[in-house]
């Protein structure tokens, strides 16, 4: 280990308000949101579209979604799948489900048929959550899941009758049909709500029972569910919490989903602490974000990059008044350093905060300090207790000082395992240190920056796309001899990529854009969007290496050339 990481020099620069260690909490995540009921029963806990619900509300709503779950048969351990975009039932299923014991994972909208199918299967979700616009996706797959039943809400639950009413017959509120599921039982969410009874469920959980099992992509073709435990998530929020100065007081907004580890980290935290948060259903939405924005006067902004560059692009997020607003933090890709400087001369000068994390550690292990000297692209510095090292990838050593490497990890908020795979658990963790696949570099000051990634991983609007995982996709095309994807800057996303591959077609199959279109026809099939790749070359041989390893470093930079000219 190098002196300088040794000597954790990035101690002297914490905020005065943030202790080197905490005294960690030994409470689960439903014994804080218990004593936040207490403490603050009329407080609103939830914003969504006009309506406020409080946190004496969400208690007994979830209260009867506990009784729901306990009462179709569940156990403490069971999985349910929460397929749903930022609306009440949401947050009221996270808590509920925590109330009887059971396990939740978040099911993306975005998942292809096959990688839904997939993860419900791997994690055995016993229960899905849905709503009647993404029924469809779960109504495809039906057939071929062992799940027995599914709970649909509505984008207009909770809202007023009449604005429900109006919403819906004008179509400014989406709905879509929900038909019967052969072989399933097929539920309203608001009929459980009003079928079970309000009083307190309390199924024992211990601090090292697990909380959620959240998927990561992988490298090897599906994804994997990162095992979360209660003393991972609730050691992660404590941290957060503390390094953000996040209080009761305070007003969230976040266009992250909380199917995403960075949504379900502020919505879980914000809900042990009694802060408000404002629901955004659809993330793309900036009219939306900004009219909120207007209405409520968060203190805090949480998004990923793309969203700050589509409301930098709307004059009328210029001209908000902002003066309530704490500060605006950026997860889950970079943000380009020479863009901080537009978002601040909105935001305001020093507010703009970015940190590191991934679903593995619950998810935050590296922020720039919420009051301190932020630095434009630096991810800032270890969080309370969590140890970073950086190891040189071709020794497996400690980097030597001022040298990049693969990104370790020590930490209270580190993850148990990967579930049900053993192997995949034991290639990431190394010496009880958890490698990152990150390689970063240290300055002086101890603050780190990520300068490339080891796993050929891209990052399109936060979302990751394993490059690995998308080729072993292409081969299966019965035109693709060989194919290899690569990342390239974004021109009309800064901070984003764009996913890009080159191809080597098999003999006697025409280069041509109609062959192209085909093979995009059949990712689209396959893979999420974001996983589609914006641009496809053709080539006759890819570059490889003395052993026949294809050298994804020279397509890029053929790709970047090709560009140019």
């Amino acid at each position: 280990m190098s002196e300088m990481q040794a000597d954790k020099c990035w101690l002297k620069n914490y905020d005065k308000n943030v202790g080197h260690s905490l005294n960690y909490e030994t409470k689960t995540f439903i014994e804080k949101f218990r004593e936040v009921v207490e403490k603050y029963p009329d407080k609103t806990a939830l914003i969504y579209m006009g309506k406020q619900l409080k946190y004496r509300e969400i208690d007994l709503l979830s209260n009867q979604v506990a009784h729901f779950l306990i009462q179709s048969g569940l156990k403490p351990d069971d999985v349910v799948g929460l397929h749903l975009p930022n609306i009440p039932a949401h947050y009221i299923s996270i808590v509920g489900i925590q109330k009887a014991g059971c396990i939740s994972t978040g099911l993306s909208p975005l998942l292809t048929p096959n990688e839904l199918e997939h993860q419900i299967k791997d994690s055995k979700t016993k229960m899905i959550f849905t709503v009647d616009v993404l029924f469809g996706k779960i109504a495809e797959i039906a057939d071929k899941i062992d799940t027995a039943t599914v709970v649909v809400s509505e984008i207009a639950d909770f809202l007023p009758g009449v604005k429900r009413f109006l919403g819906k017959l004008l179509k400014k509120i989406p709905t879509a049909e929900v038909t019967p599921l052969s072989g399933k039982q097929l539920k309203r969410f608001m009929e459980i709500i009003n079928a079970m009874p309000a009083s307190p469920v309390a199924v024992k959980r211990g601090f090292d029972d697990t909380i959620f099992i959240m998927y990561t992509g992988g490298t090897t073709g599906t994804s994997k569910g990162a095992v979360l435990t209660q003393r991972s998530y609730m050691s992660n929020c404590q941290q957060v919490l503390a390094w953000l100065d996040i209080s009761p007081d305070d007003v969230a907004l976040s266009a992250f989903p909380l199917f995403h580890i960075a949504g379900l980290a502020l919505g879980g935290f914000t809900m042990t602490l009694g802060t408000t948060q404002i629901c955004v259903p659809n993330p793309r939405d900036t009219h939306f974000i900004i009219n909120a924005i207007k209405s409520y006067k968060p203190t805090i902004i949480v998004n990923v990059p793309t969203v700050y560059y589509e409301l930098m692009k709307n004059p009328d997020f210029k001209g908000l008044d902002l003066k309530n607003l704490k500060w605006c933090l950026s997860a889950a890709a970079p943000f380009p350093a020479e863009n901080i400087g537009e978002l601040e001369a909105i935001i305001g000068k020093g507010n703009f905060i970015e940190l590191y994390g991934m679903t593995e550690t619950s998810p935050v292990t590296c922020c720039n300090p919420r009051y301190g000297a932020k630095k434009a692209g630096s991810i800032g510095m270890p969080m309370p207790d969590t140890e970073f090292i950086l190891i040189d990838p071709e020794t497996g050593q400690p980097a030597k000082p001022g040298e990049t490497g693969e990104i370790a990890i020590k930490g209270p908020q580190v993850m148990k395992e990967y579930y049900e795979k053993p192997q995949e658990t034991a290639n990431l963790f190394r010496n009880g240190w958890l490698h990152t696949g990150d390689v970063a570099r240290m300055d002086e000051d101890g603050y780190f920056y990520i300068v490339d990634r080891l796993k050929d991983m891209v990052i399109v609007s936060g979302f990751k796309v394993f490059t690995r995982e998308l080729d072993e996709v292409l081969m299966k095309h019965p035109d693709v001899s060989l194919a290899a994807s690569i990342g390239l800057p974004d021109p009309d996303r800064p901070g984003s990529e764009r996913v890009v591959c080159a191809i080597v077609l098999k003999p006697g199959v025409e280069k041509s854009e109609a062959q192209k279109a085909v093979i995009v026809q059949y990712l689209k099939e396959t893979v999420a969007p974001y996983k589609v790749p914006k641009l496809i070359e053709f080539m006759d041989q890819l570059p490889t290496s003395g052993v026949g390893k294809i050298l994804k470093r020279e397509i890029k930079a053929m790709m970047m050339d090709s560009r140019k000219g």
